[in-house]
């Protein structure tokens, strides 16, 4: 069998050195040594092949925004969505579409292959909606990019949302989103959960909120999102984007609330990045991190993603599109130091996410879609450690993203003339680890 493309020697995720064999879109192989012809060979021996980089939230109509009108001074959730009301009327078609287009070019080349961004409904303009439906189509050849009806003022809260949601589904948005936590009441938060799981389940549609991100113990949307997943049918269909008001509750309650949320299959996406920069702020000392309580569930079965949320926007000041940043961030946070963890990070900015967002297609595997990356790493705690070059991005078959290896010169007498920060332990180290 001949090949479209070949990246031979590579270090798979789990340890395994292999040849990946492409046809067209298609992994055809995956051996120890394919002994085929290609139209195109790619060296990648030494380094580490990983599935695509996934985020399973983020906020693209307002990406690269950062300074219009103003920066967010205080740093806080809510000033962000009050600077936010005030760059909306400046919005324009173009704009929005021109800097989402911009981070796409900046997530193809770290690798980040398919990205779930929720969509401001608010604005009776429907505008972000639009020019995102068309980013959407630019794109499609090289990123999987799911777009989120968020009302991001409240679904009840603002008078226009409930309709703005409906027409936005309808113009072929993909996925049912709301913020029950920032409606007036406790109550309208709960029955805005319930509605918007309804208009899900009658449209066959998968649902993401943005829930209970306060650090308020008492915001519990939590448990009815969790309800009425059961009670609708849509277990593996619902996320439960921020969660961190379970930072701050009673652990009698949330003894109670996480067999919930694994018996209905939700999964929970975390966003480390900005839950630990703005959450906390109203706190002296003892200050709270800020992240939701990730080992937690990951030991009660619940799937938990990373999510990047911001980048340049009225909410956060940074960000690079590299989901190693964010997983590197979150394994600190939540203190995940062990090999195996640290390794389940890695997981969870790549397989796990795919998995949240139901991208079946992706995957090192034969017959999966050939998407993939080559990393300047040997394995996936290195890359973690590293941060590392993304040598080859390559995206259902075709090389889309290339950058050469940077090593460092060296000018110290009795020393390498060049150096990078790659490591391979030593024998003692490894095992060592292994007992750990």
């Amino acid at each position: 069998m001949d090949f479209d493309l070949i990246v031979r020697g590579g270090t798979l995720p789990d340890g395994r050195i292999a040849d990946i064999g492409i046809i067209g879109e298609t992994i055809a192989a995956i051996e120890p040594e394919l002994n085929a012809g290609a139209g195109t060979a790619i060296d990648a021996h030494g380094n580490l092949i990983s599935p695509p980089f996934v985020d399973p939230h983020f906020h693209m109509d307002a990406t690269l925004s950062l300074g219009i009108p103003r920066i967010n001074v205080s740093g806080t959730l809510l000033e962000g969505i009050s600077l936010w009301g005030e760059l909306k009327p400046l919005l324009t078609h173009e704009a929005v579409r021109d800097r989402a287009l911009a981070y796409c070019d900046w997530a193809v080349s770290m690798g980040l292959l398919a990205i779930r961004s929720h969509v401001d409904v608010c604005d009776t303009r429907l505008l972000a909606v639009e020019a995102l439906l068309d980013v959407k189509k630019t794109v499609a050849p090289y990123i999987d990019l799911q777009l989120v009806a968020f009302p991001q003022d409240g679904f009840y809260r603002s008078p226009t949302a409930r309709d703005n949601t409906i027409r936005a589904l309808d113009m072929g948005v993909d996925i049912v989103g709301g913020i029950p936590h920032f409606e007036r009441t406790m109550a309208d938060g709960t029955r805005s959960v319930t509605e918007l799981c309804e208009i899900a389940a009658e449209r066959g549609l998968m649902v993401d909120l943005h829930c209970d991100e306060t650090d308020d113990p008492l915001s519990r949307h939590i448990e009815q999102l969790a309800y009425e997943t059961q009670r609708l049918g849509l277990q593996g269909r619902v996320a439960g984007s921020h969660l961190t008001s379970m930072h701050s509750m009673d652990n009698y309650y949330v003894s109670k609330l996480l067999p919930l949320i694994s018996e209905a299959g939700v999964s929970a996406i975390p966003n480390p990045l900005i839950n630990i920069m703005l959450q906390g702020r109203h706190d002296t000392f003892p200050k709270r991190r800020g992240l939701t309580r990730v080992k937690e569930m990951l030991a009660h079965g619940i799937r938990v993603g990373w999510g990047q949320d911001c980048v340049l926007d009225p909410w956060y000041s940074l960000g690079t599109a590299d989901m190693l940043d964010v997983a590197f961030m979150g394994l600190h946070v939540a203190q995940m130091s062990s090999p195996a963890d640290m390794a389940r990070c890695f997981d969870m900015v790549t397989n796990v996410n795919a998995a949240i967002m139901g991208l079946d297609h992706f995957g090192l595997a034969v017959g999966k879609r050939a998407s993939f990356v080559v990393l300047d790493a040997g394995d996936p705690v290195e890359a973690l450690r590293l941060r590392p070059e993304r040598l080859c991005v390559i995206a259902r078959g075709k090389v889309v993203a290339e950058r050469a290896r940077q090593e460092t010169r060296l000018s110290i007498a009795g020393r390498p003339a060049t150096v990078n920060r790659r490591h391979r332990p030593s024998q003692n180290s490894i095992a060592q680890i292994d007992r750990s």
